[in-house]
């Protein structure tokens, strides 16, 4: 019945989570405004924000699930993928509070995290399961036949989903983080009012630059048709393009189950928040009989819940971390 302490830092969430036995029994996270007027992610800035957050949270994670340090068997933390400054915050305070209490330090991918994300509720998703794991970094298609042997089958050639999400919104004049707009003004709009093209990628790969530039190409156009376009247009226009950048990745997904004849298919990451892609999924898994499973929303964005229960699993098979274990940026599996 281990009862362990997660860190998550990997890039502007700093956020605790307390798993016993494999229940999460608390997740707290604390975000970060101060990138709003800059368009994006500062890495300085959200290093910073972390050294002021981690105490708090990780205090706050404690007192909710009725946890004392004393009564901790491992502390877990992000080593990669990541911005390197706020994964070493992360990473230090996770080596310190383990030496102190001498306790096993675990060390956890971000985005195997994002998959296993799926196990925290209940119902879970049966060996093996497909996972579409999508966020402002990674675009994947990941096979799951047990919690330590996950393997990619399929991944973004250039940029991520959320990538294409927030840029399409800066183009569109929309402020960071553009892509839950998109997904806003998207519910109010017409998806099949603009075509936007699919990329030929063959295999289970994706790729988004293309999509991107049409859609740049597109504003441009119209708007020096019409300067009012957008303001006329808006929500015609992102409806349009959530729906191309949901079909891309559900085209993908369906190839990928039919291909390995899996029929349990989960979503994770950032994106998975996304209402368009999670009603997307759920009707497509009517339609084809699939066991579909979507996480609760907390658990979709940064947060230290799927890294404690990810922890769980490790601490099972004695995958301990040493205290020579270091952050990576772009850490492979």
């Amino acid at each position: 019945m281990p009862t362990i302490l997660a860190i998550e830092s990997s890039c502007d969430e700093t956020s605790s989570a307390v798993s016993v036995d494999g229940v999460i029994r608390s997740n707290f996270i604390a975000n970060q405004t101060v990138h709003e007027k800059y368009g994006g992610v500062v890495p300085e800035l959200a290093s910073r924000a972390h050294l002021q957050h981690i105490v708090p949270v990780v205090d706050a994670a404690l007192k909710e699930a009725g946890v004392e340090m004393r009564q901790l068997d491992a502390i877990a933390f992000t080593q990669a993928p990541g911005l390197i400054g706020a994964l070493l915050v992360g990473a230090q305070f996770a080596k310190s509070l383990a030496l102190a209490l001498d306790i096993p330090l675990i060390a956890v991918h971000h985005m195997q995290a994002h998959v296993l994300a799926n196990l925290i509720d209940d119902p879970k998703p049966a060996f093996p399961f497909l996972c579409l794991t999508v966020s402002g970094g990674h675009t994947q298609i990941v096979r799951c036949d047990a919690p330590n042997r996950l393997t990619v089958i399929g991944e973004t050639l250039d940029d991520a989903a959320g990538e294409a999400f927030d840029k399409s919104a800066k183009i569109l004049g929309l402020p960071y983080p553009g892509g839950p707009l998109i997904d806003k003004y998207a519910k109010l709009g017409d998806p099949l009012k603009f075509r936007f093209p699919e990329p030929q990628i063959p295999g289970l790969n994706f790729s988004f630059s293309g999509l991107k530039t049409a859609i740049l190409y597109f504003v441009q156009e119209q708007q020096t048709k019409d300067p009012d376009f957008l303001a006329n247009n808006m929500n015609d226009v992102c409806a349009s393009i959530q729906h191309r950048i949901v079909s891309i990745l559900l085209n993908k997904l369906e190839k990928a189950a039919k291909e390995t004849g899996i029929k349990n298919l989960c979503i994770a990451g950032g994106v998975s928040a996304n209402s368009g892609l999670r009603n997307a999924l759920t009707a497509l898994g009517e339609k084809k009989k699939w066991n579909v499973f979507i996480p609760a929303f907390q658990y979709c964005t940064d947060n230290a819940g799927m890294i404690a229960i990810t922890a769980h699993y490790k601490y099972l098979d004695g995958d301990f971390s040493g205290m020579d274990v270091t952050p990576s940026a772009r850490a492979t599996w």
